[in-house]
């Protein structure tokens, strides 16, 4: 299984690295295909999130996907899962934002809202302080769990102010925006950490191996010229670079835990 993930990943970056140099339609799609788990695993965990349907979701984390692989440059030092994962999430965000971002009532919630705004005046002056939730329930002619639910649908359907206080300190407060993370920031760590990784593992191969690879896909140059300047034939660096591929691919995957004798 190890084995048969690893050619996945290796056969994922040589496409990519093709699709940089020359793109065409036909690799775009194998892209996709090959991609494609990574667009249902975020769709799944999406929809438990929200009311629309998982496949409307899956739809449009293609067309996030897509961007990905347009965007996408092999010589960033980056995994295109971890740079893809923003745009696909990203594109069903959006989605669920233009479908409409507040809470949806129920028609009779409405009207009981509306009826109970007038019923609590009332209340208020008749007893001379804020009526409780029976009472104002009695009033309506309802349930209290129901009056209940109610208040806490209108509630959540209410936008919070990034400015809310969340935390007061004894010296300053936190505010909603405060705890909120900087997504950029955050893509922006998880490059550098990939940068690293693939750095590390380029280090680990055999000097004409790596200058293959970072002729080649970092430089830009073709195999013929990588040839020229290495001391070998291009069919050589062909066979350098899938196997230097395959080796830090090799390299990149997680180690098991050793465990005690």
């Amino acid at each position: 299984m190890a084995t048969q993930t690893s050619a996945l990943r290796s056969r994922g970056m040589e496409l990519l690295m093709e699709y940089k140099q020359n793109p065409s339609v036909p690799l775009r799609n194998k892209l996709v295909r090959l991609n494609a788990g990574l667009v249902r695993k975020i769709a799944h965990r999406v929809s438990h999130q929200c009311s629309e349907p998982y496949e409307d979701l899956e739809q449009i984390g293609f067309i996030g996907l897509i961007r990905a692989i347009e965007r996408f440059n092999p010589g960033q030092g980056c995994a295109f899962s971890s740079f893809a994962v923003p745009y696909i999430r990203g594109e069903m965000l959006h989605y669920l934002r233009d479908r409409g971002t507040t809470v949806k009532i129920p028609r009779r919630w409405q009207d009981l809202q509306k009826e109970a705004q007038k019923v609590q005046g009332e209340l208020t002056r008749e007893l001379g302080r804020t009526p409780s939730d029976a009472e104002v329930a009695q009033a309506l002619g309802v349930a209290v769990e129901e009056w209940r639910e109610v208040k806490m649908a209108h509630r959540n359907r209410l936008p919070l102010s990034l400015d809310a206080t969340v935390s007061q300190q004894v010296d300053s407060s936190i505010t909603l925006g405060d705890t909120l993370p900087d997504t950029h920031y955050q893509l922006l760590q998880l490059l550098e950490e990939d940068r690293q990784q693939l750095q590390r593992a380029l280090n680990q191969l055999e000097d004409k191996t790596r200058a293959a690879i970072e002729f080649v896909f970092f430089s830009g140059l073709s195999r013929k010229e990588v040839a020229e300047k290495i001391g070998v034939s291009p069919m050589t660096v062909t066979r350098r670079i899938q196997r230097g591929i395959d080796q830090m691919v090799a390299y990149l995957q997680p180690q098991p835990a050793q465990s005690d004798p």
